[in-house]
Formats: structure tokens, C-alpha cells, sequence
């Protein structure tokens, strides 16, 4: 059974940071090319940032793009998401990400980010 559980969502003020983490199970991570996504109220889901299986490839939202970095650590199935100089407009649920060709994606719970004063 695949298993995606994010975690290190919370508060922070604007041009702060936060590290996201999806532990994985269920499945050969070091196989699977992962995703984050994010979803605002009242929006539609939208993709964040992708990293290749063994991490040499990464792309990004243009919104996001040299303030987040994606990465992964095959070892222990964990995926993260550094978030610096955050905006208000990055406050969404984030959420792990694993697509499947051919089949329905899986997806984590989602952790909340919320960036305020």
C-alpha cells in the first residue's frame, strides 16, 4: 500500500522560511520521479516543483523559482521542499506527489503553509 505523509507546514511571516518533508512507503522510491503541488483557497491545484528518481533533474513553478529547492534523499524515502523568502501567496496546502503512467497518482494528505503577520 503506497504511503505519502508530508509534514513541516505552520505559520510563518513573510520572507521566512519552511522545509517541507513526504515520507514514502509502499513502493521503490528511488524508481519514481516525484512532484509537489500546492493548493490555495478558492484555486485550483497547481504544480510546484518535480524531481527526477535519482534527483539530477528538478523543475519549478515559475513562481516559485529561486526561492524553493526541491531534493530528495533515496536513502530514506523522503522527498523535501525548502521554501526561503516566502510570500503570502505561497499559503496553500502542500501536497507529496508520487505520478504513475497509465494509473491514478498517488497523493499525500497535505501539510498547510500559511505565510502572515
Amino acid at each position: 500500500q503506497v504511503q505519502l505523509v508530508e509534514s513541516g507546514g505552520g505559520l510563518v511571516q513573510p520572507g521566512g522560511s519552511l522545509r517541507l518533508s513526504c515520507v514514502a512507503s509502499g513502493f521503490i522510491f528511488r524508481n519514481s520521479m516525484m512532484k509537489w503541488y500546492r493548493q490555495a483557497p478558492g484555486k485550483e491545484r497547481e504544480l510546484v516543483a518535480s524531481i527526477s528518481n535519482g534527483g539530477s533533474i528538478r523543475n519549478y513553478a515559475d513562481s516559485v523559482k529561486g526561492r524553493f529547492t526541491v531534493s530528495r534523499d533515496n536513502a530514506v524515502n523522503t522527498m523535501f521542499l525548502q521554501m526561503n523568502s516566502l510570500k503570502r501567496e505561497d499559503t496553500a496546502v502542500y501536497y507529496c506527489n508520487r505520478p504513475r503512467i497509465g494509473g491514478t497518482d498517488d497523493w499525500g494528505q497535505g501539510t498547510q503553509v500559511t505565510v502572515s503577520s
